[in-house]
């Protein structure tokens, strides 16, 4: 057995089935191990942001990291983006990355660079194998550190002659994971207590979600809190999973627009935070501040990322005397119809709530056309609904291949603007090699709008010739049917909204990969 076989055991044997790969010359003794354990699903992108984001949107969905192989330091290169979005979204992954022979490296061949250099700013763990012998033992801590808990990105470097030279038997076990530790009581009854304070003006006190707080029992545990106390909820901007629709405590955002954010925050006097970061603009601005809450806000935290946020919010409900009869900011489910004419966001979102099957997963990078998509979904069927944590666009095709490699048996919604879907486009390729169930909807505005609307805030002068040119890419149109055809997705195009949600419902329907373009 060599130090490849040894590892891809090891990785099976400890419950990593799934590899998001695109390798080259150095990983081929990793591309014959895993020609011999067919038990190891390999998916091939055609890209390596493609790689390393479906590695994201697998973990958000399995909840267990998958590995990634990607060709030395320029494929890593070619994922660093979507490495980062995942650091970000906090999810756990098991990148291979191949590496010259020991013997080699002082060469300088042509590939040769800092590959240990290029993963640590996106990564939490990083590792070079010294040898083949060393292989499964490396691979046992890489997948011990990526399953967390908290969940991680781990990089481990393989070098040639360790993938090729002999090793012992693979399947070595990873230790037990560690439950995260529980806040101390004491910061949970003072939290309480300043909850129950009376000095605080009506709507002053709010609770921040975010991570994990997000999903499972907590965010009903927050809506219990919410209805004893008064306190309002509120999430991140963006969050890598979140639990929505009819029946759920649906937390509205804080808005990406600082203008929006400040105005959502300036009467808050008291912020609480629950696996999120004090509120901090995405950008610098002039004369705008850089965090996002009023000067006398004060700002504690209940758990961190690192604690067991479910169980604070279960204590501190407790010390509260929630019940789980009275939850705030659950939603009725009744949605508002939408208008025909052209597409618009607003009934787009409309269309959306009253289409979604339900579990269905929403990926949603749709930038400025998507700010107002969320208002219907708390109308919607139950469904998860995944966002672009890191700000790294090309994110969102990805991630919902990786979320249909995790969850086969439901249904995927990916909705992208047309300026990020071309980062990635070629993970329409894998969808259609995969056979996975992927309904992409394209906003099709042809042109970055999100960076006029940046421009505005900066304050600069009007967009002339130059500044026009590039935040446009409507000259030539891209053609998102054709480029869908040629990929091996079938595609159509609507410009109206009965237009769209007939095409909607066809895609749904399916079964298979398919793509609507909109035109905005």
């Amino acid at each position: 057995m060599n130090g490849s076989e040894s590892m891809v055991h090891t990785l099976l044997n400890n419950d990593v089935s799934v590899c998001f790969a695109n390798p080259g010359t150095s990983e081929m003794h990793f591309v014959s191990a895993l020609d011999r354990l067919p038990q190891m699903r390999c998916v091939l992108g055609l890209f390596e942001g493609v790689v390393t984001g479906a590695a994201d949107g697998y973990f958000r969905m399995a909840q267990k990291p998958a590995a990634t192989l990607l060709h030395l330091g320029p494929g890593l290169g070619n994922g660093f983006a979507n490495l980062h979005n995942a650091r970000r979204a906090r999810s756990g992954i098991v990148n291979i990355i191949g590496q010259h022979a020991h013997d080699h490296i002082a060469h300088d061949a042509p590939l040769t660079s800092d590959i240990e250099g290029i993963a640590r700013p996106v990564s939490h763990w990083v590792r070079t194998c010294a040898s083949s012998m060393t292989a499964p033992d490396d691979t046992a801590a890489a997948v011990q550190a990526a399953s967390g808990p908290p969940a991680r990105v781990a990089s481990l470097i393989l070098p040639a002659d360790a993938a090729w030279g002999p090793s012992t038997a693979g399947g070595v076990q990873k230790l037990p994971q560690r439950p995260a530790p529980c806040p101390a009581d004491t910061v949970i009854d003072a939290i309480a207590q300043l909850l129950r304070s009376k000095d605080h003006a009506p709507g002053s006190v709010a609770l921040l979600l975010g991570g994990r707080a997000m999903r499972g029992l907590s965010p009903r545990l927050a809506g219990q809190i919410a209805a004893r106390t008064g306190c309002k909820l509120l999430a991140e901007t963006k969050n890598a999973r979140s639990e929505r629709g009819s029946g759920r405590v649906n937390i509205p955002q804080i808005p990406y627009p600082i203008n929006g954010a400040l105005e959502t925050l300036k009467d808050i006097r008291l912020l609480v935070l629950v696996d999120a970061i004090k509120p901090v603009a995405f950008f610098a601005y002039p004369d705008k501040p850089r965090f996002l809450v009023h000067p006398d806000c004060r700002v504690e935290t209940l758990a961190t990322g690192d604690e067991d946020v479910e169980t604070a919010l279960a204590k501190l409900n407790d010390a509260l005397g929630g019940v789980p009869s009275q939850v705030a900011y659950v939603s009725d489910g009744v949605s508002p119809a939408w208008s025909d004419g052209m597409p618009n966001s607003l009934d787009m979102g409309r269309a959306l709530a009253a289409l979604l099957p339900e579990n269905a997963i929403v990926v949603d990078e749709a930038i400025t056309t998507g700010r107002q998509l969320q208002s219907s979904a708390a109308a919607a069927k139950p469904h998860d609904w995944l966002e672009i944590t890191g700000g790294s666009i090309g994110y969102g095709l990805p991630c919902a291949t990786g979320a249909a490699v995790a969850c086969p048996d439901r249904k995927v919604v990916a909705i992208i603007g047309d300026g990020s879907a071309m980062y990635t486009v070629q993970s329409l390729w894998t969808m259609a090699r995969e056979g996975l169930d992927v309904t992409v909807v394209i906003c099709a505005n042809r042109k970055y709008q999100i960076l006029s609307g940046e421009l505005d805030a900066m304050g600069g002068p009007p967009a002339s010739t130059n500044a026009q040119r590039m935040l446009s890419i409507g000259a030539p149109a891209l053609d998102w049917v054709h480029l869908a055809q040629g990929h091996g997705v079938s595609a159509t195009r609507v410009d109206t909204m009965a237009g769209f949600a007939k095409a909607l419902e066809n895609g749904l329907r399916s079964g298979g990969p398919n793509l609507i373009e909109v035109l905005l």
